[in-house]
């Protein structure tokens, strides 16, 4: 099990984090990069940490993550956790960047409990932006994204991303309340154009990220 690791390069003050969370196909990849470079941030996406350090050679998680992976299962949270303050850290080191824009993070109550007991001196929450975003359209943008593969046909997709959509509902809902009774929700409505999404999102974090 990973653990979260010092560096002489820590920032003195904890780092600022703003979760990004949704469904698939909410638009979260989609608006994240904007939405960071906007703000001076580094955009982190969990999934995306994960699947480089699988596939680095010489990484001990490697293993460790793939049978997770391969399992559809969610990778324990003191690995992903280990993973982020890293790439704060670098963040830090590389860029003295203070602020992170997280996305697909905490995905649920182990996650979320995970974060608080190994992180809560070294990032702070600064607020969580949950785009909200209508089953129908988040399964049309999600078929449209996998239009171009051979190996599946449109009704297993779409029983695939409902089967998702379904779990983050269930799993996603006590992280979003939790966060809610600390009042650090906004909640953002993503079925609208990307720009308008994009918009809403800076006009929401303005007064938040200085």
């Amino acid at each position: 099990m990973a653990a979260i690791q010092n560096s002489v390069h820590r920032c003195t003050e904890p780092f600022g984090v703003i979760f990004m969370l949704g469904g698939p196909g909410s638009g979260k990849g989609t608006i994240c990069p904007s939405i960071a470079s906007h703000f001076n941030m580094i955009h982190l996406s969990a999934g995306e940490l994960l699947r480089k350090e699988m596939n680095t050679s010489n990484s001990k998680l490697s293993a460790e993550i793939e049978s997770y992976m391969k399992a559809g299962t969610i990778v324990p949270v003191a690995v992903t956790c280990s993973l982020l303050y890293n790439a704060m850290l670098e963040g830090y080191r590389s860029q003295k960047c203070i602020n992170y824009l997280v996305d697909g993070f905490p995905r649920n109550e182990d996650n979320k409990s995970g974060w608080e007991a190994s992180m809560s001196d070294k990032a702070k929450v600064l607020q969580v932006v949950v785009l909200d975003c209508p089953d129908n359209v988040c399964i049309e943008r999600c078929l449209r994204r996998h239009s171009g593969r051979i190996d599946d046909n449109e009704q297993t997709l779409k029983k695939r991303q409902v089967d998702v959509i379904v779990q983050f509902k269930t799993e996603g809902l006590p992280v979003i309340e939790y966060y809610t009774q600390k009042g650090l929700v906004t909640h953002i409505d993503g079925s609208k154009s990307k720009e308008e999404v994009i918009d809403a999102v800076k006009a929401a974090l303005d007064p938040i990220i200085h």
